[in-house]
C-alpha cells in the first residue's frame, strides 16, 4: 500500500522536483516506510512506500526496468504474482526483486495495456515508457484503490489523493463541480468520473489510460453489468453451489495472506467478516489476530458477537472499548484525512479499528463486499417486496403508501416513500439517497443543469440483462457506484490515515463474477438476506453465534448536533463567507437546522451532508 503522484509537461516545461517533493510528501501516512522521486526533462514521478512485500530496498520506487525503457510507481497488492513471475520468466533469471511491482513492469513489456487483464488485486499505478513517450495508467477493477487525475493543454498530472495536485500544478482550479455536488448531496458520495473539483477527475474502476502526442485516451477492460443470472443454477442444488462457493472464498482469502509484515483481520462479528476471518484460521498455521472497537454503550456496541467468534475459531482477538463520544476525539483526523466533503460517519470507527489494529500488524483483512454481492442490506428486501405493487395503478400505489407510512418503524416510512415513486428503479434510487428531506437547499438554477442519481443510475439499467429483477439490479448498482465511491474510500482513507493496509477478499473479480451469476433465489430466500454466503458462514461458525440483527458501524450524529457538535455547527451555518460563491441555498439550510434542532424531525443526514461540505469549503478558500 502506497501513494503515488506524477505530472507529465505536455508543453515541454522542465519538472519543479521541489514541487514533486512536496507533493509526495503530502502521502507520507499512505507510505511512512520509504520514499523516492524520479524525474527527467518534462517527466517527473513520486511515490511514498509501505513495505509489504520484499522489504529491501530492491522494492524501493520508483521503480525501472531493467533495461531502462520504463518506470512505474504502485499502489496495491497484485495477489498472482508469483504465478505470473513463472509465466514471463520460467527459469527466475531476470529478477531484481521478489516484489509485485517488478512484475507488474514485466507484464506491461510483454503484453501491453493488456497486461491489466491478468492481474488479480487491488492497485493503482502509472508506467512512464521512456522510448514511446506514453504514460500508461490503470485502476482495479472494483476501484478499491484510488487514481485522481487533472488534464489541461500544457500538462497532465495524478495522485492518491487530490490534496497532491496542487504543489504540482499551482494554476489548478479549486472551483467547485456543480454536478460532483448534486451527487455528494443526493447520495453522500460523489460517484467517479467526478470529484468535488471541477477540474480534477477519478479514474474510474476497471479502466486505464494512455497518454502521449494524441492526448488522452481512457478503456475499460473488464465490467461485470452485462453478466446474464444463470437460469441453470436455480434448480442446481445448495449443496453443490455451497461446495463451489466455499472453493471460491477459500482460494480468494488464501491469495490475499500473502504477506512479508504481521497480518490480520477486522472482525464485527457478521456474516461477512466471521467468514474471512474462518478461511484465515483454516489456512493459518498460528492463531489469527482479530480486530474490533467495543463501546460502552450497548446500543452501538457488537463487541459481544465478535468476542463469541473470536473464541470459537480460536483467534488472538484484541478489542478497545471506547464511548461512541471518543470517536469525537477522530474528527480532526478525519477532516484532514479526507479531501472531499464525506458524508459517511462510519469513518470514525473505521479510523478507530484501523488504529488499533496497526498496534499490532500492517495488513487487516475485512468483508467488504458481501452485503452489496449477496443482498445483505434491507433496500433489496424492499425492492423484493415492492416489485409486484408497480404493476397496480399510480393511485393505488398512493393510498396503500398513505396506509404503510403511518407504521412507526422506519422502514415502514422508507417503504411508504418509495411506494410513491414513478417506476421500481426510481423507488431504488430513492431507498438509497440520504436526500429524502431534501427541498431546496441546492439552488433551483443547479437543479436544472445537472443530473440526479436516479439518471446516474439508469446508466447501469441500460446496460444489464433485460428482466433483471429491481433487487438484483439494485444489488449492481451499489456494486458500481456505492462501494467504490463511498464505502471503499472509507476504508481506504481510514485505514492509510495510520499507515494500516486493508485487504478486501469478497471482492476478488472471480467472485464478483460468480455472484452476479446467481439467482436472486440464492441471495434473499424465504424472508432471509445474503442466504448462500450465510450458509457458507454456518459451515464453520454456529449458526446461533452469527444469528443476530445486522448492526454495522451506527455513530450518533442526530444527537452530536444537538451536542457535542451544536456549536461547531452554528459555526459553520453562519458563517456567510461559506455560502458565497457555492450553490447552497443558506436560509433553506437554515431552516432545515432550525426543524433538527428543535426535535421536529430528524433530518441529520442531509444537515450531516451539508456541514461536511461547509468544513470542506472552509479549508479549500483558506488554501
Amino acid at each position: 500500500m502506497c501513494g503515488i503522484v506524477g505530472i507529465i509537461k505536455t508543453d515541454n516545461s522542465l519538472i519543479d522536483a521541489n514541487a514533486l517533493r512536496r507533493s509526495t510528501d503530502m502521502l507520507a501516512n499512505r507510505g511512512p516506510d520509504d520514499s523516492g522521486s524520479w524525474v527527467e526533462g518534462n517527466v517527473g514521478l513520486g511515490h511514498r512506500r509501505l513495505s509489504i512485500l520484499d522489504l529491501s530496498p530492491a522494492g524501493h520506487q520508483p521503480m525501472v526496468s531493467a533495461d531502462g525503457r520504463y518506470i512505474i510507481v504502485y499502489n496495491g497488492e497484485i495477489y498472482n504474482f508469483r504465478e505470473l513471475r513463472a509465466i514471463i520468466d520460467p527459469i527466475h533469471s531476470s529478477w531484481q526483486s521478489n516484489s509485485d511491482t517488478e512484475v507488474i513492469l514485466a507484464a506491461y513489456a510483454k503484453w501491453g495495456p493488456g497486461c491489466v487483464k491478468r492481474f488479480h488485486g487491488m492497485f493503482a499505478f502509472a508506467i512512464w515508457d521512456r522510448q514511446e513517450k506514453i504514460l500508461f495508467a490503470a485502476r482495479d477493477r472494483m476501484g478499491v484503490k484510488p487514481f485522481y487525475y487533472h488534464h489541461s493543454s500544457d500538462c497532465f498530472a495524478f495522485a492518491s489523493r487530490p490534496r497532491a495536485l496542487f504543489p504540482l500544478v499551482p494554476t489548478l482550479s479549486r472551483d467547485i463541480d456543480e454536478q460532483a455536488l448534486r451527487f455528494y448531496l443526493e447520495s453522500g458520495y460523489v460517484s467517479a468520473p467526478y470529484s468535488i473539483y471541477n477540474d480534477v477527475r477519478k479514474l474510474p474502476p476497471a479502466h486505464y489510460l494512455l497518454m502521449d502526442g494524441n492526448g488522452l485516451r481512457l478503456e475499460r477492460y473488464w465490467d461485470f453489468r452485462h453478466i446474464r443470472p444463470e437460469n441453470a443454477w436455480v434448480n442446481r442444488s445448495e449443496e453443490d453451489l455451497l461446495d463451489e462457493l466455499d472453493e471460491i472464498v477459500s482460494r480468494t482469502v488464501r491469495s490475499r495472506m500473502i504477506s512479508d509484515v504481521p497480518l490480520g483481520a477486522f472482525l464485527s462479528g457478521g456474516i461477512d467478516s466471521s467468514l474471512v476471518v474462518a478461511m484465515m484460521a483454516k489456512h493459518s498455521a498460528k492463531p489469527v489476530k482479530t480486530f474490533t472497537i467495543g463501546f460502552n454503550e450497548k446500543e452501538y456496541d457488537e463487541s459481544t458477537h465478535a468476542q463469541a467468534v473470536a473464541y470459537y475459531l480460536g483467534t488472538e482477538h484484541h478489542c478497545e472499548y471506547l464511548s461512541v463520544d471518543d470517536l469525537l476525539q477522530l474528527m480532526p483526523t478525519f477532516r484532514e484525512e479526507f479531501d472531499e466533503p464525506f458524508f459517511d460517519s462510519s469513518a470514525f470507527p473505521v479510523m478507530a479499528v484501523s488504529r488499533l489494529a496497526r498496534r499490532h500488524v500492517t495488513v487487516s483483512l475485512s468483508g467488504d463486499g458481501g452485503d452489496e454481492l449477496f443482498g445483505g442490506y434491507h433496500y433489496y428486501q424492499i425492492a423484493q417486496r415492492l416489485n409486484p405493487f408497480f404493476s397496480l395503478p399510480v393511485g393505488l400505489r398512493r393510498i396503500i403508501a398513505s396506509l404503510v407510512g403511518v407504521l412507526p418503524k422506519h422502514q415502514f416510512k422508507l417503504l411508504a416513500g418509495a411506494l410513491r415513486q414513478p417506476d421500481s428503479a426510481s423507488a431504488f434510487a430513492f431507498s438509497r439517497s440520504i436526500a429524502k428531506d431534501f427541498r431546496g437547499v441546492l439552488l433551483p438554477s443547479v437543479m436544472g443543469r445537472t443530473e440526479s442519481i436516479r439518471e446516474l443510475f439508469s446508466t447501469v439499467s441500460n446496460i444489464s440483462p433485460d428482466g433483471l429483477h429491481p433487487a438484483e439490479q439494485g444489488m449492481r448498482l451499489d456494486a458500481f457506484y456505492t462501494l467504490p465511491d463511498d464505502y471503499l474510500q472509507k476504508v481506504d482513507i481510514a485505514s492509510m490515515a495510520f499507515s494500516l493496509e486493508s485487504r478486501d477478499p469478497l471482492l476478488d473479480h472471480e467472485l464478483v463474477e460468480w455472484a452476479m451469476k446467481l439467482p436472486l433465489k440464492w441471495k434473499l430466500k424465504g424472508g432471509v438476506n445474503k442466504y448462500l454466503l450465510r450458509k457458507l458462514a454456518y459451515r464453520y461458525v454456529p449458526r446461533n453465534i452469527l444469528d443476530r440483527p445486522k448492526q454495522g458501524f451506527g455513530v450518533p450524529i442526530d444527537s452530536w448536533l444537538r451536542g457535542q457538535l451544536k456549536s461547531w455547527a452554528e459555526e459553520r451555518l453562519s458563517d456567510k463567507a461559506l455560502f458565497q460563491n457555492i450553490p447552497l441555498d443558506q436560509s433553506a439550510v437554515h431552516r432545515l437546522w432550525e426543524t433538527h434542532n428543535s426535535g421536529a424531525r430528524n433530518v441529520h443526514p442531509l444537515l450531516w451532508a451539508i456541514l461536511m461540505f461547509l468544513d470542506f469549503n472552509a479549508k479549500r478558500t483558506a488554501q
